[in-house]
């Protein structure tokens, strides 16, 4: 079955940065959408990034776009998705999820429900 795995979370000062990964197995991902999601306390998933691997299409909500680039590494049999922030702000502290659906088109989806597949979640907290 699919199983997505975050790592490189952690806790860096406000202006840093980080680079999140998602191990990927259980399928062939080069015909699906990947994206990462977070959650702060005490709000709901946000939507941060999406990328159709069919298309080619990257989507990136307003307050990240410029800081965090997501990028993937298929070699054979693996699959990584990388997510690489820069110059963090407090307000980006959040648990971030890996999330994965068969694409449709060139769609990149933004919402939760158009994502089958989640991974358990990585800590990030910018202090200032």
């Amino acid at each position: 079955q699919v199983q997505l795995v975050e790592s490189g979370g952690g806790v860096v000062q406000a202006g840093g940065s980080l680079r999140l990964s998602c191990a990927a197995s259980g399928r062939t991902f080069s015909n699906y959408t990947m994206g990462w999601f977070r959650q702060a306390p005490g709000k709901g998933r946000e939507f941060v990034v999406g990328i159709n691997y069919i298309s080619g299409v990257t989507d990136y909500t307003d307050s990240v776009r410029g800081r965090f680039t997501v990028s993937r590494d298929i070699a054979k049999n693996t699959h990584t998705l990388y997510l690489q922030m820069n110059v963090l702000k407090p307000e980006d502290t959040a648990v971030y999820y890996c999330a994965g659906n068969p694409a449709r088109d060139w769609y990149v989806g933004t919402r939760e429900f158009e994502y089958s597949y989640w991974g358990q979640g990585t800590q990030v907290t910018v202090s200032s």
